[in-house]
Formats: C-alpha cells, structure tokens, sequence
C-alpha cells in the first residue's frame, strides 16, 4: 500500500449500533430505511463504509467519534459558509442574509486573501463566497489554490465580481469555481444556489 493511500474501514451493522448509542436493529433500520448507505456481503451481512457512516453521522448532527475521526481534518464542513470580499459593506449584508435564511449554518467572513487562506486551514469551510478582486491577490490564483490543495477539504467556491465579463466568468468555471454572480448580487438567488450545492453533495454527486 502506498504511504499516503487511506486505507479502507468498514463497520458491521452492531458496530454502526454501538458507535451510535443505539441496538442493532435500529442500524439496520436505518440501512434498510435508506438514511445510512450500506453494502451486503455474500453471507447476508450489512457492511457500512467509514465515508457513508460519516456522512450519516454529520448530515444529522451526530457526535463524530475518535475512532473515525482521523480524517476529519481532510473535510469540509458543509455548515459552514465563508465569505471573502473586502468590501465591508458588502461583506456583512450578506452575512446578515445568510445568517436569517440559514440560521442552522456558521457564517464566517474574511476581508483579504491572507486572512481567507488563514480561515480555510483553520474552520474548512464547505461553501467560499469569493470576491475576484482582492486586494494584494488575483481571485483566480486564489481559487485554483484552494481547489488543488487536498488539506482545504475541497471546498465549492461560488465567484463574486463587479464587472460582467463572460471571459472571467469561463476562466473562473474553469479553475473550478461551482458558479460565478456578478455584483449587485440577488441574495435569494444565492441561497438557492447554495442549498443546492449542499443537496448535491449529499447525494454523493461530487459537490
């Protein structure tokens, strides 16, 4: 096995149980239910992989515990929004939406580029509402930084800008932003957007 290959965990249905605090045929409910993503064995045995049982776990605000928590670090939390412009103003209107719309999501904001890669290291936000124009730093070399980075989670950054050029919004599709809105932005529209993000993640598409 290689030096950085993860090495896969499964856990048995009474092993689900007993991580969770409840009797085993309460994890087999859930599996049998659709909620927890499970396999079965030739022998006629649930099997659950440790990614769907985290997944499991997060999606309803369960504890997450130590003995799957080795690689959390590596995961964006996908309650957590972070947004980066350095327009103040601008900044805190859509923290104040944002907090109202999704009171159950932690908005975090950054006004610079330094202080953006100091927040993603440190809270790994899942969703990063990105100002193209910053000072000090180009939006785009930001975004392919945070995108080619394994240790950020893999965040989806959403694009912002003042100036509705179809060439940037292209660029910035390109280095991997999810969408791009130009300024003044529809709050609304941006909720949507973000719910759906969310929703897609969940499913397991690749968000």
């Amino acid at each position: 096995m290689a030096k950085n290959e993860k090495k896969i965990r499964i856990f048995s249905a009474l092993e689900v149980a007993n991580i969770c605090g409840v009797v085993n045929q309460t994890a087999i409910n859930w599996i049998k239910s659709g909620y927890l993503k499970a396999f079965m064995t030739p022998g006629g045995q649930y099997r659950v992989y440790e990614e769907d049982l985290l997944e499991f776990l997060k999606s309803r605000g369960m504890r997450i515990p130590e003995e799957i928590d080795a690689g959390e670090e590596e995961i964006a939390e996908w309650q957590r929004v972070l947004i980066v412009d350095d327009d103040r103003d601008i900044n805190h209107i859509i923290k104040r939406y944002l907090s109202r719309k999704m009171p159950e999501f932690t908005i975090l904001q950054a006004f610079d580029g330094y202080e953006a890669g100091r927040m993603i290291s440190e809270w790994k936000p899942g969703i990063i509402i990105l100002d193209i124009y910053l000072p000090g730093i180009d939006g785009h070399i930001l975004c392919r930084k945070i995108k080619s980075d394994p240790d950020l989670g893999n965040p989806v950054i959403i694009g912002i800008t003042g100036l509705d050029n179809p060439e940037e919004r292209k660029a910035l599709l390109k280095e991997g932003a999810e969408a791009i809105y130009t300024k003044p932005l529809d709050l609304e529209v941006l909720v949507v957007k973000i719910n759906d993000l969310i929703l897609k993640y969940r499913r397991g598409n690749g968000a």
